[in-house]
């Protein structure tokens, strides 16, 4: 059975910066493109970033220039370092792994394109 546990989330201060991971048991982890995505109360699920199997990123431009994915294919881990954060990054914030069918020439931005989902991990930014 496929698992996603993401971890790292918390309490900062707007301004500040943390670190969310996620370890996925999808095999081979590295064939896989990996998304963060999040969701506020009340909103819809809203795509964060990418990193496709080739290790090319793209960002939602919300989080441009503040957030930065990375992944350790190594530890079937990803990596998303959260800098300068805002009140209204706020949500609950989820990973997803999807098998790479573009030989990492493709950015999978749409929740609804990715196969396998994390439970979540909540970050709150107090102003």
């Amino acid at each position: 059975q496929v698992q996603l546990v993401e971890f790292g989330g918390g309490l900062v201060q707007a301004g500040g910066s943390l670190r969310l991971s996620c370890t996925a048991s999808v095999r081979p982890f590295s064939t896989y493109s990996m998304g963060w995505f999040r969701q506020a109360p009340g909103q819809v699920r809203e795509f964060v970033t990418t990193i496709t199997m080739s290790g090319a990123t793209y960002d939602a431009d919300s989080v441009k220039g503040r957030f930065r994915i990375s992944r350790d294919n190594a530890n079937n881990t990803i990596h998303l370092q959260m800098n300068s954060l805002k009140p209204e990054d706020t949500a609950l914030y989820y990973c997803a792994a999807k098998r790479d069918r573009y030989s990492g020439t493709y950015y999978y931005t749409n929740w609804n394109q990715y196969e396998y989902w994390g439970q979540g991990t909540q970050v709150t930014v107090s102003s």
